[in-house]
């Protein structure tokens, strides 16, 4: 561990005991029959899951941390499988949904996938096709979750940098010398060198290499950077 009580950028331990936390399976749809269906289905091949009537329903539950799949019928009256896909997008939590429908059409489809549906399937489907669906969702979940929470893990360290820290480890990043970068921030080396231990300490890491990793994990995640203050030494 990092002084301070950060977690090391070492492996990202608390990202990976949630991402791979047991998966739930949830299964939305108006209709009884089909919801208990289902149910009995996943439970034949031992998936965790909880069934909702509505999409209003499931979206006042409580977050589940591991990977998750969400089975939902496209048609239901309130909330809709495309605005329940509207509201889990800004949630950004990384739910994978699976759309079903009796009445599908190819702009649906499209529609589902350009969303980031993991399938979309029309009834009557075979239930060696929905399970396989399943399988690959769960999957698409756990590594969606990892590397979201990798990512804000990775933000929180950078957080604790100075503006002027992270501005050093920046240049540090692409590789130029120590002297180029006092030359381009206008600081002595030796301001330049005690910045990039003191970042290295509070990071936990002893190499550029960890350092493009850890920035790199916010990049993929569209986090922001902590800005440098003009006066910093």
């Amino acid at each position: 561990m990092v002084k301070g009580g950060m977690g090391r950028w070492n492996g990202q331990p608390r990202s990976r005991r949630i991402a791979e936390a047991k998966p739930m399976v949830f299964v939305i749809d108006d209709d009884q029959s089909v919801r208990n269906g289902l149910a009995r289905l996943l439970r034949s091949v031992n998936y965790d899951n909880e069934v909702f009537a509505s999409g209003l329903d499931f979206l006042a539950r409580a977050e589940h941390l591991g990977p998750v799949c969400v089975i939902v019928d496209v048609r239901m009256p309130g909330l809709d499988g495309f605005e329940l896909q509207q509201a889990l997008i800004l949630r950004g939590s990384g739910e994978q949904l699976i759309f079903l429908t009796g009445h599908g059409d190819v702009t649906q489809c499209v529609r589902a996938l350009k969303g980031g549906a993991a399938d979309f399937l029309a009834k009557p489907f075979s239930p060696d096709e929905l399970l396989q669906s399943v399988k690959c969702a769960v999957a698409r979940s756990a590594e969606r979750k990892r590397t979201t929470l990798e990512g804000k893990e990775a933000q929180q360290l950078l957080n604790s940098l100075t503006p002027r820290q992270f501005q050093v480890m920046q240049l540090v990043a692409t590789g130029i010398l120590s002297k180029q970068i006092a030359f381009r921030l206008g600081i002595s080396l030796r301001t330049v060198k005690e910045h990039r231990m003191l970042a290295m300490q509070k990071l936990g890491i002893t190499s550029v290499v960890e350092l493009g990793d850890l920035i790199a994990k916010t990049e993929r995640c569209g986090l922001c950077p902590p800005a440098c203050g003009p006066d910093e030494n």
